[in-house]
């Protein structure tokens, strides 16, 4: 096995990436792998936002796992920086290798750099084995989360 690349995504790795998104129950109702179009635009707008770091894992040239870290400046908590973890993927035959592990601790090594004093995230309710993931990380399920549709 290869060594371990995580990079910004570039135009090339979306093909990949929708497919891991799509690659769940969740993920098979929301994504359209077959039109590329509404995430060619996405990536554009995150890539020219200074604080979305939208990454990749790579090994041997493919594309096995992928998330997003937004850096947020506050006021609360004494004016703390924050940062939010979101669409963790890793591919299907990766999954248990650890490297969901070292991407998690990717996001929280470039929190910490980023003067971050909270890394925080969210996951569905139906996704129990990622809870216990993320517990087994340090992450503590301390709030209820909420959304609104638009």
């Amino acid at each position: 096995m290869g060594d371990l690349e995580i990079r910004r995504v570039v135009a090339e790795d979306v093909p990949a990436i929708v497919g891991m998104l799509a690659d769940d129950p969740l993920g098979a109702q929301r994504e359209s792998p077959d039109d590329l179009t509404p995430y060619m635009a996405a990536l554009d707008r995150v890539s020219s936002a200074p604080n979305q770091h939208l990454m990749v894992a790579v090994r041997d040239g493919s594309v096995i796992g992928t998330l997003q870290l937004t850096i947020i400046p506050g006021l609360s908590r004494k004016g703390t920086t924050r940062s939010i973890i979101e669409a963790v993927r890793i591919h299907a035959d990766e999954r248990g290798s650890g490297l969901g592990t070292q991407l998690i601790q990717w996001a929280i090594d470039e929190s910490r750099r980023q003067g971050c004093a909270l890394v925080q995230l969210t996951s569905d309710t139906s996704r129990t084995e990622a809870h216990r993931f993320y517990e087994r990380l340090g992450f503590e399920a301390s709030h209820v989360g909420f959304k609104l549709h638009l």
